[in-house]
């Protein structure tokens, strides 16, 4: 049997991983600024991580949801704790687009409508209403068209009321910061004005912290760098279980759900929760948040500082840095020459960095160090970017 050729591979197996840094089957080390697609937070095989999830094997890994799994009320109180959501509800499922999939349908019951918004560059997911509200058709089958999606661009609060005042748009889904995109944030004025809006016309509003959730912008959520701002829904997922399968959505506490309302096989499983658990209390044991916020502060500085590039953007450890070229070449001598893993985005001209949480400043100098000598050597004459 063959593979399915979906995924475009590079020339290298990982066989092991060790905090920010990756093996190779010949041994040769890479440093990891790429996290997996941002779902490496606490760090590759961290011990109490392992042991966690080495514990619970040893107990019961599996059941379903129709028995009592202490583990999920402790893996609620834990999140609610740390993001400052504890009066939320939380429904556990796999993953990202599981996640933004029982978020629209949660608020289509509620208000009854099928229309979504959503914005230009956002990624949400692959699965049916998850690929819809997200702006890449070469992802979307004709299967796919069902689903009634006005786009717009970040910032056009007069175009969402233009649409919002139809009353039938049920939910306004937005990235904290867009990952896949290329690393954009909305304004604060922006997130303001569409809890405004929705809370007037009646639609639910969706934050999806998918990536730059779980600490990664050095708030737990992007989006508490608005005061005072406060979604109906918030989607979870990537570095959630730093590499186990886990995803969840955040409920407004005057939700109520039914007996069917929503559900998942393997969601929020004994060893999924042991999982996140392990997680939530790495981030607090270590101050993660305050590491992501002094390293990432000072990585972007210094990626500032080399004065190549169109432009910097991002906050913590998820950084965009756009040229005023396509990157594919400069990332690939990135990766064969210094041994770094970084990532792509929508944008061909955008290089994507997500290292684990626990980035340290001497690889982040280590980056920007590999970083200069790639420009150097494109620049050099005859040599094409």
């Amino acid at each position: 049997m063959n593979f399915f050729n979906v995924y475009p591979l590079m020339d290298i197996e990982l066989v092991k991983g060790e905090g920010c840094w990756v093996y190779d089957s010949d041994g040769q080390k890479y440093l990891d600024l790429y996290g997996g697609h941002a779902v490496i937070s606490v760090g590759h095989t961290h011990p109490l991580y392992v042991q966690r999830i080495r514990d619970q094997l040893d107990k019961i890994s599996f059941y379903s949801n129709s028995v009592i799994n202490r583990l999920q009320l402790e893996l609620a109180e834990k999140l609610g704790k740390l993001s400052g959501y504890d009066d939320y509800q939380l429904f556990l499922c796999n993953s990202g687009a599981e996640a933004t999939e029982n978020a629209l349908k949660i608020a289509s019951f509620q208000n009854e409508k099928s229309k979504f918004i959503a914005f230009s560059r956002g990624f949400h997911g692959r699965t049916s209403r998850a690929v819809a509200v997200t702006d890449s058709p070469k992802y979307r089958a004709p299967a796919d068209a069902v689903h009634n999606v006005a786009f717009f661009e970040l910032g056009d609060l007069e175009g969402v009321e233009k649409s919002l005042q139809n009353d039938d748009v049920c939910a306004v889904i937005i990235e904290g910061i867009q990952g896949l995109g290329g690393i954009y944030e909305p304004s604060a004025e922006f997130l303001m004005g569409l809890r405004s809006l929705t809370e007037k016309y009646g639609a639910f509003l969706i934050l999806d912290e998918i990536q730059s959730g779980y600490g990664r912008s050095g708030k737990f959520f992007a989006h508490q760098y608005v005061p005072g701002l406060r979604p109906d829904v918030i989607t979870i997922a990537k570095g959630m279980g730093n590499g186990f399968p886990i995803g969840g959505i955040l409920i407004r506490p005057d939700i109520e759900g039914w007996f069917g309302m929503s559900g998942t096989t393997f969601g929020g499983n004994h060893l999924a929760c042991a999982a996140g658990i392990a997680v939530l209390d790495i981030m607090e044991n270590e101050n993660l948040l305050q590491n992501v916020t002094d390293v990432g502060n000072y990585f972007i500085q210094k990626l500032k500082e080399i004065g190549e590039a169109k432009e910097v953007r991002g906050k913590g450890l998820m950084i965009g840095i756009e040229f005023d070229h396509p990157i594919a070449e400069m990332r690939k001598k990135i990766l064969r020459e210094h041994h770094i893993f970084t990532g792509v985005a929508s944008n061909p001209n955008v290089l994507r960095l997500l290292p684990p949480l626990t980035l340290s400043v001497e690889e982040a100098d280590l980056f920007v160090k590999s970083l200069k000598e790639v420009i150097g050597q494109m620049k050099s004459p005859g040599v094409s970017v």
